[in-house]
């Protein structure tokens, strides 16, 4: 179903796009986007909705098993407590990504702004993912409790420029941070450490950027190998200021 998006208030948008569902519609093509908030929030089955424009805040949140792909740029809180799904982004993408997010995979191109992966969880088979193909604010995985993390850093030129911003998962209790090229001993949070990739990582990775490569069409040799991997060293990192020692 093709809706034109244009001069059109968010909630009307989203309206139409959940009466349609309700009456059988699987598939959208949303055209001239431009900030409209919501689409896609707490929709539920194997929906797919082309967005051609700038997605705004809050796309996908509390998404539970449909597919957004944004022809374009989008906002703040993308995949906010996002349940399962896919969310492909074909530009850069705003601050607090996948926040508390529980399922699930976004593939975002380029890059993404600050505190992106606040609080992403898993539970038993539920993991999460996001890959980022260019470079990372401040706060990236910050109180990230599980999940997988990727930053590739494919725009970065020379070896002056950060593949991430300070505060480098400050507070992280659980999950896995994977990045291209070492984050600055300096952001790092105290919290969590830096090692090598093993076997069970290079599976990993072999997994989110072959499809990080097929869904943007690229095609880009990348060393694994050389990748660096952030763990927690710690599961309560705060637990001293809540109990007595």
């Amino acid at each position: 179903m093709l809706i034109d998006a244009k001069g059109m208030y968010y909630k009307e948008l989203n309206e139409i796009i959940r009466d349609k569902i309700s009456k059988g519609v699987k598939s959208f093509k949303i055209i001239n986007v431009n900030g409209q908030r919501y689409i896609g929030d707490g929709i539920t089955g194997r929906i797919k909705i082309h967005v051609s424009g700038i997605a705004g805040n809050d796309l996908a949140a509390f998404m539970n098993g449909a597919e957004i792909i944004v022809q374009g740029n989008a906002q703040d809180g993308i995949a906010n407590t996002m349940n399962c799904g896919k969310i492909i982004v074909h530009g850069h993408a705003g601050d607090a990504l996948c926040y508390g997010m529980r399922g699930g995979e976004v593939f975002i191109k380029d890059d993404v702004g600050y505190r992106v992966g606040i609080h992403m969880k898993e539970y038993n088979e539920q993991k999460p993912a996001l890959v980022i193909g260019g470079v990372a604010g401040n706060f990236l995985g910050e109180y990230m409790a599980g999940g997988i993390l990727i930053v590739l850093g494919l725009n970065i030129e020379n070896d002056r420029q950060v593949i991430t911003g300070d505060y480098f998962a400050t507070g992280m209790h659980g999950g896995v941070i994977y990045t291209r090229k070492p984050v600055c001993a300096d952001f790092l949070g105290k919290e969590v450490k830096q090692f090598s990739v093993d076997d069970k990582d290079l599976k990993i990775l072999t997994k989110y950027t072959s499809e990080y490569m097929h869904v943007f069409n690229k095609k880009i040799k990348l060393d694994l190998k050389s990748f660096c991997k952030y763990i927690p060293i710690s599961k309560r990192p705060y637990g001293r200021l809540y109990v007595n020692a």
